[in-house]
């Protein structure tokens, strides 16, 4: 199968923006996440996904003090180390 030149350079030129649209994808969800000293910050959202919970369960662990969590702007964080650590305890339980 030969292809000529300008249907080649026309593919790869797609190619190439399907890949800088990747990128920016990625560049985006990066910076979604917020870091503080070094430590990534989740939010509800995102710990409930993690640990597939519902809401009230994540309520409860936060009233319970199982699983710390910070205010920033009105809106609820945790780190994901306190995320972990929640887990290994309640394997080791």
């Amino acid at each position: 199968m030969n292809i000529e030149r300008t249907e080649f350079i026309a593919w790869m030129e797609r190619i190439m923006e399907r890949f800088d649209l990747l990128k920016e994808q990625m560049i985006k969800n990066q910076s979604r996440f917020i870091e503080v000293d070094g430590e990534q910050l989740l939010d509800n959202k995102d710990v409930l996904q993690l640990l597939k919970i519902s809401s009230r369960s994540l309520q409860r662990y936060r009233t319970d003090k199982k699983l710390p969590y910070y205010t920033i702007s009105g809106k609820l964080y945790y780190k994901l180390s306190d995320v972990h650590q929640l887990i290994r305890e309640c394997l080791n339980s």
